[in-house]
């Protein structure tokens, strides 16, 4: 086929290995060249109707039954964009591919070492839950069964064990009323008014034993052996008791006027 002043004539045949739309375009010639006899003159078709033409018969099924599917077409542009991407972080990270693999390598490593070090994230629940289950054991129990967890390396049983049982010794010591259900952020609060000299550690330590239970935290053998030390010095702490101020000042008194 040939165009000459947009005249277009019957092209000669191409052989069987001419593509889809050479074929098309030829079939297009074909049918605007039946218009005019063998030795009548070439017939003169505008560009546009031509264009056309040539648009209705290339949007036959015929010319697209080996089209990529919308899938695939999707992954061929994902593919090419990411490596666009690639090639363009290549370029800009010092030591080309090289340096783009070490620096892909040294983030896996950071996000890893984050994930073993905190464990999974969880949503920390809207109220703590309760501090003891079912079972009632003695500070005792809970102190033995922290050394157990202890001794085999299970610091987060160990830590949650030992927190029990300093909040059951201070309601064995009637510091604290035994309260079914109660938190260890309440104990806390409820204990450094008669432990004020405590209350800072207290406090942490209740911010542990809710970090290892409902956040998913993991324990460490030094948090475990801070809050163990809390226990031992809670043991030989003395009370301050509200009362006490009063009745030191009536025996001031007394003694005085004696």
């Amino acid at each position: 086929m040939s165009l000459t002043g947009e005249v277009l004539t019957t092209a000669p045949a191409l052989p069987p290995a001419a593509g889809p739309p050479v074929r098309s375009l030829l079939r297009a010639g074909e049918i605007l060249s039946s218009a005019r006899g063998d030795d009548g003159p070439p017939v003169v078709i505008d560009r546009g109707p031509a264009r056309e033409a040539a648009r209705r018969e290339l949007s036959k099924g015929m010319y697209h039954e080996n089209d990529p599917s919308p899938v695939e077409r999707a992954l061929n542009a994902f593919w090419d964009w990411l490596d666009r991407l690639f090639g363009a972080a290549s370029t800009a990270a010092p030591g080309g591919a090289v340096g783009l693999v070490v620096i892909i390598v040294a983030v896996i490593a950071v996000l890893a070492a984050l994930w073993w070090r905190l464990g999974t994230p969880r949503r920390q629940p809207a109220l703590s839950a309760a501090l003891f289950d079912d079972r009632p054991r003695s500070a005792a129990d809970h102190r033995a069964a922290a050394e157990a967890h202890a001794a085999q390396g299970h610091w987060n049983q160990a830590l949650q064990e030992r927190m029990r049982a300093i909040v059951r010794a201070l309601e064995e010591r009637a510091l604290l009323d035994t309260r079914p259900g109660r938190t260890a952020d309440e104990a806390a609060a409820e204990a450094g008014r008669t432990l004020p000299a405590h209350t800072d550690r207290l406090r942490a330590a209740a911010r542990e034993f809710d970090d290892v239970t409902y956040g998913g935290r993991r324990a460490s053998e030094q948090s475990y052996h801070r809050i163990a030390e809390l226990d031992r010095d809670l043991e030989r702490s003395r009370p301050h008791l509200a009362s006490s101020a009063p009745s030191t000042d009536n025996n001031s008194r007394q003694g005085a006027a004696g």
